[in-house]
């Protein structure tokens, strides 16, 4: 049995990168009290999850605090429970939260597309968190500072640079 995790209430909700700009590992973390889990994702999906809050509240009514709590930067120990895979992201009315679902990478091998699998076949490791509004305003801000602050990206193809340069496949 793969773990879960639900946090109908956390204290923070947050994204993260160790290392130096062209080798850095990217997580995502909740904490509520003394619980506290960390899951290793790739630097598109921080910015994907930060691009999506920020459309979901556009059409809800502004945060009316601001979540507190220092800069958001991830908290020790950073001992990630799994890779991330699939992202669910919702918003559920009656808690006036955002709900994100993160769920385990497929291990290597299974092809999710494969019609014979079985859904009950797939134990994956799954985190539901609930933010409010200026949580996930929180994190979309420190989301934009983790993803700036890695490798610029190339003006013509869209990937990241490094000190010495990259071959740009539009250049040829």
């Amino acid at each position: 049995m793969s773990v879960f995790y639900e946090f109908e209430e956390v204290d923070a909700f947050t994204s993260g990168a160790i290392g130096q700009p062209g080798q850095r590992v990217f997580y995502l973390q909740a904490r509520a009290g003394d619980r506290l889990v960390t899951v290793r994702c790739e630097k598109q999906q921080v910015a994907a999850i930060a691009d999506y809050l920020k459309r979901v509240m556009v059409d809800l009514p502004p945060p009316e605090d601001r979540a507190l709590g220092g800069p958001g930067e991830l908290q020790q120990p950073v001992d990630p429970i799994f890779v991330l895979g699939p992202i669910g992201l919702g918003y559920d009315r009656s808690s006036d939260r955002i709900v994100l679902q993160l769920e385990e990478m497929l291990p290597g091998g299974i092809d999710p597309d494969d019609e014979d699998l079985d859904a009950d076949d797939v134990d994956r490791g799954q985190i539901r968190v609930y933010v409010k509004r200026s949580q996930a305003a929180a994190f979309c801000d420190r989301a934009e500072q983790v993803v700036a602050a890695g490798r610029p990206n190339c003006q013509w193809c869209d990937l990241p640079i490094d000190p010495d340069g990259h071959p740009c496949p539009r250049m040829n």
